[in-house]
């Protein structure tokens, strides 16, 4: 045998390249094979339940990297929550129904040549299904793909039979709670879509519209004036002048009547030099009014036959325009508070695709709202009404879906009263007022953020009118047009619905006397011929129900209601987390969670949102193919995921290198255990070295900080420590040092077996604290640990965190150590110096002259027997003199580096004066661990 074949080098079958595209499936198949979601089931059955609920994803297209950034998210909670002994299922869901996928089925159809209004609703709704089906499929097999733990078998779906008709009672409980209305005012309107829009379904882009002031003149002249009086008004929407019902104006304002001549302007009097600067009018003021003294005053319509009046209002601001606004009940959510507090008709003379109808002027006639801007402006010119006119850019609320403006539109809706008194005293405002105080907001800010939107949203527009979702299952009395909604009806067609085999198609396939239970009679009337609601459910109803359709039917028997944690994207507060809070208040009083948590959006290196048509892009799949999904798992820890998070080639590649350095740490261990069984072998806390019980005390407070930080949700923190442990403490110092120790000592030795002990608590306690986050590579670990510790689970998902050892906490250990390598990164400034000038080529060549401080000195006289190990040198030496060939000074030592006295050992590579000895060619050391060993050195052959 070789020299090197006496040493107990490292051996493992854990392979240095991660490999990761190929290796990861064959981790898939073997969490199928345990069915690792049932076995953690089973193994924490009786214990205490942790309930994440699943803000479902749009069954529509691939996954996007931010897909893939919540579920991750999710994942990694879930996984914790369960290693730290909890039962933590997680079911994932789909949000199925919804316009987009109507949209895709209708472009579908037209390729066929097909309309959706040939083809019965029935039929659409099944293209509908089959659509969503699809999609939920390819995302399940994504979101597996990432490495996600969860009841896969069987997912919540929004169109599932049992889900619909969940979503019916609950409907019913919020009809039965008496919150429920219908009624005509401005919702949202899509006039693309031809469907009215959830507030949460409206986001605000930059468009470019006509700015102009007009003059709306007084019947009589008020206060004695004897000239011509105009209120003057300013919006940006001229298209809803022919709804014009009326002028608003602050009754705590001052108002100036602005003389020019011939004329005067009625405007507010601290906007009157931005009127006059706007309008280029020049003139004096002849009286000065209160907002409140202008209530009631009539004028007449610039091109209509119609006479309104002023009216006093709140809502008016003096940020721009005159102080005077154009009021359309129709058009406007402030225009119908108003109009409702003075009994002015909700009046919106515009069909569902946007275009004016005959209640308009016949010139208006069938033109689309935003064309006919330009004509109502040159019809304000030729009436002489018009004063100003220029073109701005501002915010205005666009459809989500489609991405074209929306209009605010009076349509018959189902409404969900916000300030509606629930049972206690309470609104449904106040109620949920009070929980969001309640609910714990991660980031903080969160509860803000939610605060303000609840506090001044709008009642809930619930009803839309498509096809493909649940429908509002209500009828109306034919002879009396009184609506029957009493709770048997709901239970009815939720018990219809749950044994159809298609759910909610029923509703569209039977007629309404399938649908009603027998021999139902309207209760005003007591007729028996009734129509049914044309109209389905919102969207955000569909998903805001989840909480009950999923955590409390039962369906899933492993979930309970309330959830301890719902995590979305922020832009969920005025989404899910608000139609959920506010369904589940109204019909359980309470909030569906007791906490929620929020990430930002994925941006590219830049900064910039990710488009196709700025080419940056980033499919999961693209990461996962070339790099793994683990390198996608440890990106999303990489930095405070709350805020926004970049993402990029470079920044892909940096994680890359991080995760191999980790990968190499856990090589190192695996590969120095492969003898070391952990229920025999391990050796106890008194025994072991001094240097173990260093970095074993440093172990505990990196799981004490792991603990922490995940219950804190600050993974990032996470990551940035264990990769500080694993590159400073570990790789640089501790694991540098040890290779000597368990290479060269005997097997059984207690040096080797005090080294491979904190190798294995190192090991165990690493592996387990990643595993939520590289869920892959922690179970390739796993698996190559199994080999020498059977006992272990047969997953890493299965174990339980390792918890700190209060025991192995030494402060003043870690104190003494702080100085030791103080004094060691000054001897390894000095090594690399002599390196550097040929001195010598290897610090095993070295013997270090030391000069130290007292409290220093001390420290390394007591430690002078190995201390020459923690140097990785030859040879050490205290001096109050250091000579050698290089002499440096330190932070804390001077040091001289020599050539080291004796010879190479050839087994350990260590000089030693021993080495040649009574004809034994190694040193001593080697020489007393051979023979331990029971080595017989002459049939030892010398190396070339």
């Amino acid at each position: 045998m070789d020299w090197k074949d006496t040493l107990n080098l490292p051996t493992t079958e854990f392979p240095m390249r991660g490999n990761l595209p190929n290796r990861e499936p064959e981790f898939l198949s073997l969490w199928d094979k345990l069915n690792i979601y049932q076995k953690l089931r089973e193994e924490r059955k009786n214990a205490d339940k942790y309930i994440l609920h699943d803000g479902p994803p749009y069954a529509n297209g691939h996954i996007h990297i931010g897909h893939a950034l919540n579920k991750i998210l999710k994942d990694i909670l879930v996984k914790y929550e369960s290693m730290q002994g909890k039962d933590a299922p997680f079911v994932p869901g789909w949000d199925c129904h919804g316009l987009p996928i109507e949209q895709q089925v209708e472009k579908e159809l037209k390729k066929q040549k097909k309309r959706k209004e040939d083809i019965p609703k029935t039929e659409f709704r099944k293209l509908c299904r089959e659509y969503a089906s699809k999609f939920v499929e390819i995302q399940k097999e994504e979101f597996k793909r990432l490495g996600i733990i969860a009841n896969w078998e069987k997912p919540y779906l929004t169109m599932r039979p049992s889900y619909q008709a969940q979503e019916i009672r609950e409907l019913g409980r919020v009809f039965n709670k008496g919150i429920a209305y219908r009624g005509k005012k401005p919702v949202y309107w899509c006039i693309y879509d031809k469907t009215a829009e959830a507030e949460a379904e409206v986001e605000y882009a930059e468009k470019k519209d006509p700015s102009i002031y007009v003059a709306f003149k007084l019947v009589e002249n008020p206060f004695d004036i004897e000239k011509a009086v105009y209120a003057v008004i300013w919006t940006t929407t001229p298209w809803t002048l022919p709804a014009n019902l009326g002028i608003m104006v602050n009754p705590e304002f001052d108002y100036v009547f602005f003389d020019i001549g011939d004329k005067v302007y009625i405007v507010a009097k601290e906007l009157l030099e931005s009127f006059k600067e706007k309008t280029g009018l020049e003139g004096n003021v002849i009286k000065e009014k209160k907002g409140k003294d202008l209530e009631f005053l009539e004028y007449e319509h610039p091109f209509i036959d119609r006479v309104s009046k002023i009216y006093l209002s709140e809502f008016v601001e003096l940020g721009t325009g005159t102080g005077l606004v154009h009021m359309a009940p129709g058009h406007g959510q402030e225009d119908y508070i108003i109009g409702q507090r003075y009994g002015v008709e909700a009046f919106a003379p515009v069909d569902d695709e946007g275009r004016f109808t005959k209640q308009a002027p016949e010139w208006l006639y069938g033109l689309r709202v935003f064309d006919a801007n330009e004509k109502i402006i040159e019809k304000l010119k030729e009436v002489g009404a018009l004063l100003h006119v220029e073109y701005i850019k501002h915010s205005y609320p666009h459809c989500w879906r489609c991405k074209n403006p929306v209009i605010f539109r009076a349509t018959p809706q189902w409404f969900i009263a916000i300030d509606a008194v629930l049972e206690g005293g309470d609104t449904l405002r106040g109620k949920a007022l009070k929980e969001i105080e309640r609910v714990n907001w991660i980031p903080s800010w969160g509860e803000n953020r939610i605060k303000s939107m609840v506090e001044n949203r709008p009642d809930w527009c619930i009803s839309r009118q498509r096809v493909w979702g649940v429908p509002i299952a209500v009828f109306y009395c034919k002879e009396c047009d009184a609506i029957a909604d009493d709770p048997e009806i709901f239970e009815h067609i939720a018990n219809l619905v749950e044994n159809n085999e298609f759910g909610a198609d029923i509703w569209f396939e039977k007629d309404v006397k399938e649908l009603l239970p027998e021999g139902y009679k309207c209760k005003k009337c007591g007729s028996t011929e009734f129509k049914k609601e044309e109209d389905i459910l919102d969207v955000w109803f569909d998903s805001g129900v989840s909480h009950a359709s999923v955590l409390k039917t039962g369906f899933w028997e492993e979930l309970r209601w309330p959830a301890d944690m719902y995590l979305e994207g922020s832009d969920q507060h005025r989404g899910w987390f608000q139609s959920s809070l506010l369904e589940s208040i109204a019909s359980y009083n309470r909030a569906p969670y007791d906490n929620v948590l929020t990430h930002g959006f994925t941006l590219d290196e830049k900064g910039r949102k990710m488009s196709k048509s700025l080419n940056n892009v980033i499919p999961p799949e693209k990461i996962i193919k070339q790099y793994g999904a683990d390198i996608l798992r440890l990106w999303v820890v990489t930095e405070d995921y709350t805020e926004d998070i970049k993402i990029g080639n470079n920044l892909i590649k940096r994680v890359a290198d991080d995760y191999k350095k980790l990968r190499n740490t856990f090589r190192y261990f695996l590969g120095n255990l492969y003898d070391f069984n952990p229920s025999t072998d391990k050796v106890k806390y008194e025994d072991l070295l001094e240097i173990d019980k260093w970095i074993l005390s440093k172990l505990q407070k990196l799981i004490d900080l792991s603990h922490q930080y995940y219950g804190q949700y600050t993974f990032y923190k996470i990551y940035h420590t264990v990769k500080q442990f694993v590159i400073v403490d570990l790789s640089a110092i501790y694991l540098d040092i040890l290779k000597d120790r368990l290479y060269v000592y005997a097997p059984n030795s207690i040096e080797r077996r005090s080294a491979q002990t904190v190798l294995w608590e190192l090991l165990n306690a690493l592996v387990k604290i990643l595993a939520p986050i590289i869920s892959f590579t922690a179970e390739e670990i796993w698996q190559h640990v199994r080999k020498f510790a059977p006992e272990v689970k047969e997953s890493v998902h299965l174990e339980i965190m390792p918890k700190p050892n209060e025991e192995y906490i030494d402060e003043n250990l870690e104190e003494i150590y702080l100085k030791l390598l103080k004094v060691r990164e000054d001897v390894l400034k000095a090594l690399e110096d002599a390196r550097q000038k040929d001195v010598i080529r290897h610090p095993y060549e070295a013997k270090v002259i030391i000069k130290l401080p007292e409290e220093y000195k001390n420290l390394i006289e007591k430690r002078l027997d190995w201390i020459k190990f923690f140097f990785t040198v030859s040879q050490t030496e205290l001096s109050e003199e250091p000579k050698g060939d290089i002499v440096i000074e330190g932070e804390v030592a001077t040091v001289a580096v020599q050539q080291a006295e004796g010879e190479k050992c050839p087994r350990c590579w260590i000089y030693d004066t021993s080495v040649g000895k009574n004809g034994i060619p190694v040193c001593e050391r080697c020489y007393l661990q051979l023979q331990k060993m029971n080595i017989d050195i002459s049939q030892i052959k010398e190396e070339n």
